[in-house]
């Protein structure tokens, strides 16, 4: 049996950061409830605002709850003259009591958003759009954004089929198990004629490799720290090619398993990893004999 994981949760603290920013001990219990009828009031009020996520922020008990939408439709949602913005507040004050902040973020790419490609793909199979036509653009339109891999999968009763299955398609590449892979999860849910139709969307949108500089210098002093020394951690392909476009180059580091490290002095002689070429006896001697002549001249 395969044991699978949200792959959003799987990378919070690493590439991706938590929905609910805030903690409290005592009323923990009341508030996660809270977070879950704000975001089920605002998705059940804006349908059709194609809105991918809400962020909720608490900086301390009773103070100013900050909400961030982020949608790819912030006209929907601002309404005119600002009056749906105006309504959501109040409505989100209501559930929780003290004052609300409401931030309306705007999606430019919406075509790499998974959840909104999901949403779009069961829009698609309510108007009785095959499911494989359906599929294969939310595919396509990915691709053509930037993405660098995107899988799409819809499982039900495909088709009106007797018997519920699972038929997914995938583009490019879509490394789960890689920590660093930004990846992007979304699903939703068709409610057709013959029944709900589940959708699932992954896009990777590449690696974050040492995103943060804080981060990475953390990570390089606790390798010189390791090793007694200057240290030349060996990175991955992408980061030493975007190392090398930058502003600042980075120190030449030495290949695991050979290349070429280069001395303090520029125009010192470059060794092989490993030892470089083995001398002869006769090459040895002749060494000798020229390093001796030039001590006895000093």
């Amino acid at each position: 049996m395969g044991q699978k994981t949200h792959p959003y949760a799987f990378r919070i603290g690493i590439v991706n950061d938590w929905k609910s920013r805030w903690f409290n001990a005592k009323d923990y219990k009341e508030l996660v409830n809270q977070d879950y009828q704000i975001r089920n009031f605002l998705e059940g009020q804006l349908p059709k605002a194609a809105v991918s996520r809400i962020d909720i922020e608490r900086r301390d008990k009773g103070g100013t709850l900050t909400v961030d939408i982020h949608t790819a439709r912030p006209g929907v949602v601002i309404g005119r003259k600002g009056v749906e913005a105006d309504r959501l507040r109040k409505g989100i004050e209501n559930l929780s009591k003290q004052p609300v902040k409401l931030n309306i973020i705007e999606i430019r790419d919406a075509e790499l958003d998974a959840q909104l490609l999901a949403r779009g793909v069961a829009d698609q199979l309510e108007n009785r759009v095959a499911f494989r036509r359906a599929m294969k653009r939310a595919v396509t339109a990915a691709l053509k954004a930037g993405a660098e891999g995107v899988r799409v999968e819809c499982s039900g009763r495909l088709g009106g089929a007797e018997m519920g299955r699972r038929e997914w398609y995938r583009e490019g590449r879509v490394p789960l198990h890689t920590l660093r892979a930004d990846i992007d999860f979304g699903r939703a849910a068709a409610h057709t004629t013959v029944g709900a139709i589940g959708v699932k969307v992954w896009v990777y949108k590449g690696d974050v490799v040492n995103s943060k500089k804080l981060r990475q210098e953390k990570i390089a002093a606790e390798a010189n720290l390791a090793s007694g020394g200057p240290s030349g951690r060996v990175k991955s392909v992408k980061s030493r090619a975007e190392a090398a476009v930058g502003e600042k180059k980075e120190p030449r580091i030495l290949e695991a398993g050979g290349g070429k490290k280069a001395g303090d002095d520029k125009s010192s002689k470059i060794v092989e990893a490993g030892g470089g070429k083995k001398l002869t006896k006769t090459q040895a001697q002749a060494k000798f004999e020229e390093e001796k002549s030039i001590l006895e001249e000093e």
